[in-house]
């Protein structure tokens, strides 16, 4: 895992067991609640979320890639990056719109 200031990454293992919908859901209640125990009083999470799924032989080369994070957003920003990836992926439900607003 590693945050940025408007955005974080976490790379795991989905279970069948359970839905994306209710990890991330707990993602934001757990760590939001950290959050106000830390005194922070001007956080909140969008109401959106992205998730990709990942082979198993590229887990190596995510984890570089979210570890290397801050020297990444340097020379792109985040929203540069998501749409350069949604147009490289031919993403037709990416909808700029929802997403950063």
């Amino acid at each position: 895992m590693y945050a940025n200031p408007d955005h974080i990454h976490i790379l795991f293992r989905l279970s069948k067991n359970h839905a994306l919908t209710r990890i991330v859901e707990e993602i934001k209640k757990q760590s939001s609640k950290w959050m106000k125990e830390k005194g922070v009083k001007k956080f909140t999470w969008q109401i959106g979320y992205a998730a990709f799924s990942v082979s198993s032989s590229k887990v190596e080369s995510v984890k570089k890639y979210i570890l290397n994070q801050k020297e990444h957003h340097r020379t792109i920003s985040f929203q540069e990056e998501v749409e350069t990836f949604m147009r490289h992926y031919q993403n037709s439900e990416y909808d700029g719109k929802y997403f950063w607003t």
